[in-house]
């Protein structure tokens, strides 16, 4: 049986780097979900879809894509039937657009059902927005990550502008904004708190404190 750790929390709150620098240090498989969401975006978009409207145009494509997530030391590389797309995926279009994409029931299904299977022969580490609560409701530690939305818009706004992704204070800051509300109002997989998770606030705290307060919980669990 895995042992898996789930993370959610909404988007800037260093889920993404806590759960590879855990996975790095604890030997867990991490699995991006919001990568693979981000996939089924951007096949979307080159495909000339961006409405919410064709959504079955958008189901067949979750169906039919062929997403993998590889380790190297360094970074995890995501390949999108079979071109490395992991700059692309997090370009100012996809991010517009991956909030009402993973909002479909159907692509959502196909999301968690592949994600589930990724988890079956490892010890895992997954972040995203449902994962303590549909994806792995069962999940053997569950953590959510908080900040406030300032702060989180600024390490956003530091992040993208380290992987030269051009985009104002204030545009990712509003982007947040729509996430956040797009996250917590869907009607399948909505950000919420699960009831029993451990909720970190990270907005005062580095990234090595909240690291090692993530490790502390998994490794009393373990």
């Amino acid at each position: 049986m895995s042992f898996i750790v789930a993370i959610d929390g909404p988007a800037g709150t260093g889920k993404g780097t806590i759960t590879k620098l855990i996975a790095k240090e604890l030997g867990l498989l991490n699995i991006d979900t919001g990568a693979m969401y981000r996939c089924v975006t951007l096949q979307a978009l080159r495909n000339n879809i961006t409405t919410i409207e064709e959504q079955q145009k958008i189901i067949e494509i979750a169906k039919n894509i062929d997403i993998k997530i590889e380790h190297n030391k360094e970074e995890q590389q995501i390949y999108l039937n079979g071109e490395n797309v992991s700059k692309e995926i997090r370009n100012k279009e996809v991010s517009g657009f991956v909030s009402p994409v993973s909002s479909i029931p159907k692509v959502r299904e196909i999301m968690v059902k592949l994600q589930r299977k990724m988890s079956e022969d490892s010890d895992i580490i997954m972040e995203g927005r449902d994962i303590t609560t549909v994806v792995f409701p069962n999940a053997d530690v569950k953590i959510y990550l908080d900040a406030n939305v300032e702060e989180r818009a600024k390490r956003r706004y530091m992040e993208n502008k380290e992987k030269g992704i051009q985009m104002t204070y204030e545009e990712v800051l509003e982007a947040i904004k729509v996430r956040d509300y797009n996250d917590m109002n869907k009607k399948v997989g909505a950000l919420k708190i699960a009831e029993d998770a451990i909720v970190i606030d990270t907005t005062n705290m580095t990234i090595d404190e909240v690291k090692q307060k993530v490790k502390k919980i998994i490794l009393k669990k373990r």
